[in-house]
């Protein structure tokens, strides 16, 4: 029974959801200039947020899982973090790294380049969110998979980078396309840290979390189209991520 109230807790909501649609309009609430704009944007910089994970984040992942030094272990919380803060509150953080006064910043506009309230910010606002979760996945990956396999390679005499190219990385694959996807997810439906650091301008940085919660208060039945939408787009990216855990 409370495994069933749980399941109708989850379940509710998205019946709920589903009841409110316009399905004659359906077509033209989805296609209309501004969701296209929006789901396009939200698409794209999801995408480079993902990259960005990757890049970063299976480093990180590997001196977390493997390295032996105390500081590391100390560090791991705050690599952590952004899971627990509070969106508003990682984008108001990073405002004050890299808005136009933060402490970041003023170097970038002096090289002419500005960050906040732009394209690149939404992709740095989703990639400080959803970095952590590729992060944990791979860690628990590593520790999971022991170093036995790197150590056998490393005594036969292969290179540190031949282990991590051979070895490790081919070892790490399925992890790291979940964590990939659950990332991807998390860019996906990022709001707060967002509409804080990067603002709402269509086109820019109105991705479709943002376009939904505008569209609310002048078009509900678009707002619920969109909310749709985002709904069929992360349930599609939970199944492939789910059956590269679970596989049949």
């Amino acid at each position: 029974m409370p495994g069933g109230l749980g399941a109708l807790l989850i379940l509710a909501p998205l019946v709920a959801l589903l009841t409110r649609v316009d399905w004659a309009a359906l077509p033209a609430l989805l296609t209309s200039p501004a969701s296209l704009a929006a789901l396009g944007l939200s698409l794209r910089t999801s995408a480079l947020a993902t990259v960005a994970c990757l890049i970063v984040g299976v480093p990180m992942a590997l001196v977390l899982a493997r390295s032996r030094v105390r500081l590391v272990a100390w560090l791991r919380p705050f690599v952590l973090l952004p899971l627990v803060l509070p969106p508003v509150v990682a984008g108001i953080a990073l405002l004050y790294t890299f808005g136009r006064r933060g402490l970041l910043g003023g170097t970038f506009e002096a090289l002419g380049l500005q960050i906040a309230f732009s394209t690149t910010a939404v992709v740095l606002a989703q990639t400080f969110v959803a970095l952590p979760l590729l992060v944990l996945s791979l860690e628990s990956a590593l520790r999971t998979l022991g170093p036995g396999y790197e150590d056998v390679a490393a005594t036969l005499g292969a290179r540190p980078t031949l282990v991590l190219a051979r070895v490790t990385i081919p070892t790490l694959l399925p992890a790291v396309v979940t964590g990939a996807v659950l990332a991807f997810a998390r860019a996906l439906g990022e709001f707060g840290a967002t509409i804080t650091f990067a603002g709402s301008l269509q086109g820019v940085t109105r991705t479709l979390p943002l376009e939904i919660y505008l569209q609310r208060e002048t078009d509900p039945d678009a707002a619920v189209a969109l909310s749709l939408l985002l709904v069929v787009v992360a349930v599609a990216v939970i199944g492939l991520a789910t059956r590269r855990i679970f596989p049949a």
